[in-house]
């Protein structure tokens, strides 16, 4: 990205304005970018426990997989779903507050023993499901967020801050050579002056 300027003191100020605000701004988002970078950790150990419980209450699901077949799937639903939100570095992230579930009465006597246990377990992996799949959302935009942060500190870092100091050394040099080169005009100018005089003199 080549950085637009002119030769002359109004843009050199605005140069140095565009450089201090970068250089100023680049600590805050580099410890943006380390938070990020930690929470996305958190959140993937978070989904992976998560993961490894729901594979595990599977396995305990799977031995009465002969039995499910007559399980009654009326007898338990998800009614609702409750999440919020939670800023994390500056960035909105999905909490599961709630899993709210929707029973039908059963009768104890006349349904197989093992009912209980079994809608126990399904509201343990439909709590522990959407856990993981909060936590995985969660991975997804902080990772999100902290390649876009990332993205801003390559930017600042190796484009945009030494793109100012080169224009503003540009045209430092520029108001120099222009000062010099006035100087020794001025000077010639005063030495034919002095010859001038001193011609006329003679």
């Amino acid at each position: 990205m080549a950085i637009k300027f002119q030769y002359n003191k109004t843009s050199l100020g605005e140069m140095g304005k565009q450089l201090k605000m970068r250089q100023k701004a680049l600590p805050t988002i580099k410890s943006k970018e380390s938070a990020l970078r930690s929470e996305v950790k958190k959140a993937k150990d978070s989904a992976g426990e998560y993961r490894r419980r729901l594979d595990a209450l599977k396995a305990e699901y799977d031995y009465m997989v002969s039995l499910w077949g007559e399980f009654d799937l009326d007898l338990l639903r998800v009614a609702d779903v409750r999440l919020a939100t939670q800023k994390i570095a500056g960035v909105r992230t999905p909490v599961l507050e709630e899993v709210i579930f929707e029973e039908k009465p059963y009768d104890l006597f006349s349904s197989p023993v093992w009912f209980a246990s079994g809608i126990d377990i399904l509201k343990r992996m439909a709590q522990l499901g959407m856990e993981f799949e909060v936590y995985d959302r969660k991975m997804e935009l902080l990772d999100y967020a902290r390649r876009k942060t990332t993205q801003k500190v390559n930017l600042y870092e190796k484009v945009q801050i030494p793109g100012y100091e080169d224009a503003i050394r540009k045209i430092k040099r520029f108001m120099e050579d222009e000062e010099n080169l006035s100087k020794s005009a001025q000077k010639i100018v005063k030495t034919k002056q002095q010859q001038a005089v001193e011609g006329a003199m003679l």
